[in-house]
């Protein structure tokens, strides 16, 4: 069906099993700010504990799937275990997210500070085209 386009492909069912586990370790609002903690530096448990405003036991939880899942890695440092992202492509995604988010963020407001007549001109001006 699709094989007369030019340049059609769709990516490998392995590649896409593991792009969507990816996205469902994403899919936490604790790791997300772990993850995002990490794109700053190497750090400890205790200093994401602290960053996450949760307990070191549920980060060192989080940081077990995320590494399991390839997300993070770590290195032990005499008693202390250091954890970063595994490539900068994981910082990527979040950042995207957490964009993402921002900018849904941002064309909801306006129905929010009692203009409706700015937020309902996109869906009036789609509906007359």
């Amino acid at each position: 069906m699709h094989g007369g386009i030019d340049g059609f492909d769709m990516p490998a069912v392995d590649d896409v099993r593991r792009a969507a586990d990816a996205l469902r370790m994403l899919a936490d609002p604790t790791r997300l700010n772990i993850l995002w903690a990490l794109m700053q530096g190497e750090t400890s448990v205790a200093c994401l504990a602290d960053l996450a405003s949760t307990s070191p036991t549920a980060v060192s939880q989080h940081l077990s799937k995320l590494r399991l899942a390839g997300l993070v890695t770590n290195r032990r440092e005499g008693n202390f275990i250091y954890y970063a992202l595994a490539d900068h492509h994981i910082g990527e995604l979040v950042r995207q997210a957490l964009s993402h988010a921002d900018h849904r963020v941002g064309r909801t407001a306006p129905s929010d500070s009692g203009d409706s007549a700015h937020s309902t001109a996109p869906a009036n001006a789609a509906n007359q085209s």
